[in-house]
């Protein structure tokens, strides 16, 4: 079973390290949570992480001022070293130096963001960015690092995600194949129809990822 390290970066309990951690593991301000804080803006059970096919997920319990992760606000996301979870006032960092590390050399597709982020808490970390590794970082530029498909997927649902990926690939083409740039102010522009394709495919997307958190949800035809 992997373990899991969480280092308090923000907060009033800021400097604590809670290491080695068996999943699954819940945050909040009430007595009998893994990791309790004292934090008057996390709710009693805040926030839970459990490992499912080899991945870490983190998931919102419904708390009153939300979870981010990276900035972004989530109900439910895959955890990766370097990743920065933020519940009320208090700001956790996920990962060892050393797995953070790992990720910034074995991963460099996702290395630009992480390290921006790091240099924020470099004292806080102890990390070293000074060396090669981050004047390589430093003087290159990566694009984020795509999400992969899901493994261990049934027939079926890998049946039903080729077709949402199909879904979403035809209609984003039908944008696409219309843009027009002008050569001179480089300027790029889309029909009023095609405008409409984008929000609505938009539209979907946050109701698709909606369903997921709510499972009694149901999408809209």
């Amino acid at each position: 079973m992997v373990s899991l390290t969480l280092r308090v970066i923000q907060g009033a309990d800021r400097g604590k390290i809670y290491a080695d951690l068996k999943p699954p593991i819940t945050i909040g301000r009430e007595e009998g949570n893994t990791i309790q804080l004292n934090d008057e803006r996390v709710s009693r059970f805040h926030a839970k992480i459990q490992e499912d096919n080899s991945v870490l997920v983190l998931t919102d319990l419904e708390s009153t001022n939300g979870t981010r992760v990276n900035g972004q606000e989530c109900q439910l996301r895959i955890l990766r070293y370097g990743d920065i979870v933020a519940v009320g006032r208090t700001v956790l960092l996920f990962g060892t130096r050393e797995e953070i590390a790992s990720r910034l050399q074995d991963n460099p597709a996702s290395s630009s963001e992480l390290l921006s982020r790091l240099q924020d808490f470099e004292n806080d970390l102890d990390i070293d960015l000074s060396g090669s590794m981050g004047t390589v970082l430093h003087h290159r530029s990566f694009e984020s690092a795509v999400p992969g498909i899901p493994n261990k997927l049934s027939p079926s649902q890998l049946a039903q995600l080729s077709e949402l990926l199909d879904y979403l690939h035809v209609r984003l083409g039908l944008v696409i194949e219309e843009v027009r740039i002008d050569e001179q102010s480089e300027d790029v522009s889309i029909k009023p129809g095609n405008w409409q394709i984008l929000l609505n495919l938009y539209s979907r997307l946050a109701e698709m990822i909606r369903s997921l958190n709510e499972p009694d949800f149901t999408l809209p035809g």
